[in-house]
């Protein structure tokens, strides 16, 4: 058994927003130090970690945790299309184990995952399909949400199966870290949005996502400019996570109340939950140590954005 993590920060934004030199030089810096690590390790499978944006699950039925023993993407903000390689038996064994363990969760055997599983996949491989995965969402856009203790307990049922497996496994924990993009909420949706939030009338029209997609990329524009009208980033807020995550002591998350986390970090910052469950499998494998880190609020991609790679000692 050998197990390895990369917890990263995703945008649908990378391939739209024009980027600062140093910017974008800092985050091909940092792309490649991933891929030389995943390159090093050359993992067997990955198990994938990333929340959705009301492309796979809805308000229909919204579970807090989901494994997917098949899954496809759906190919948003030009991200690639097509099925994942997922290894059923392995998906199916490790979805056993984590109800064993206390952990509710629901399975699917046709997840649709969008740019939040796949964009990681891309960056380092160029191919969603270039390894086989398990696709395991966490909710961390659709209120209410279960509790960040709940969050750890997951990761740690999940390092676990992952310890009893005779295979290098790569953890991928994607999204986050403070951001607070413009994403319809159920409280203030109109008829037509809290519509597409219960994935009711059919799948979403070509011309609606792109309109859907638009207005992201507007409101980035706008925040960069300093014209937008949402949360601002909060980099101390993430910084602070991504030391006690390094620590190897996740005890002081447990308190973290989802309603704070939002009013201090915005309403999408609940997609720590994938680094907390990555780190916590990780750390139920044994100690660990970071390896690499980045960070940086990037305002052009409505994100602080980070990247980090650890390995166990």
């Amino acid at each position: 058994m050998s197990l390895a993590l990369l917890a990263m920060s995703h945008s649908p934004l990378l391939e739209h927003a024009e980027l600062p030199a140093d910017v974008s030089a800092e985050l091909n810096t940092a792309f490649e130090q991933a891929r030389a690590f995943v390159r090093d390790y050359d993992p067997d499978i990955i198990v994938n970690l990333a929340p959705d944006h009301y492309n796979g699950f809805f308000y229909t039925l919204m579970p807090a945790f989901c494994i997917g023993y098949a899954a496809e993407s759906i190919g948003d903000y030009g991200s690639q299309a097509g099925r994942l390689d997922v290894p059923e038996e392995i998906a199916r064994g490790l979805a056993e184990y984590v109800i064993d363990q206390g952990i509710d969760l629901a399975v699917s055997l046709d997840m649709q995952v969008d740019h939040g599983a796949v964009q990681p996949m891309e960056v380092l491989y160029g191919d969603i399909a270039a390894k086989p995965v398990v696709p395991v969402f966490l909710n961390s856009v659709a209120p209410p949400f279960t509790p960040v203790k709940r969050v750890r307990m997951l990761g740690e049922a999940i390092g676990g199966f992952l310890s009893g497996l005779d295979k290098k496994v790569l953890l991928i924990a994607s999204g986050g870290l403070s951001h607070d993009p413009p994403v319809p909420r159920l409280v203030t949706a109109t008829p037509e949005q809290r519509r597409a939030l219960l994935g009711q009338g059919g799948p979403i029209t070509s011309e609606a996502r792109a309109a859907r997609q638009q207005r992201v990329i507007d409101a980035a524009r706008d925040f960069a400019a300093g014209t937008a009208v949402i949360q601002d980033l909060a980099p101390d807020w993430d910084r602070e996570l991504m030391r006690i995550l390094a620590s190897g002591d996740l005890s002081p998350i447990d308190a973290w109340k989802p309603d704070e986390m939002t009013k201090i970090a915005g309403n999408s910052s609940h997609e720590v939950r994938t680094w907390i469950a990555g780190y916590a499998a990780l750390g139920a494998a044994g100690s660990y140590t970071v390896q690499y880190s980045y960070y940086r609020p990037i305002r052009e991609l409505i994100a602080g954005f980070g990247l980090t790679t650890a390995t166990m000692n």
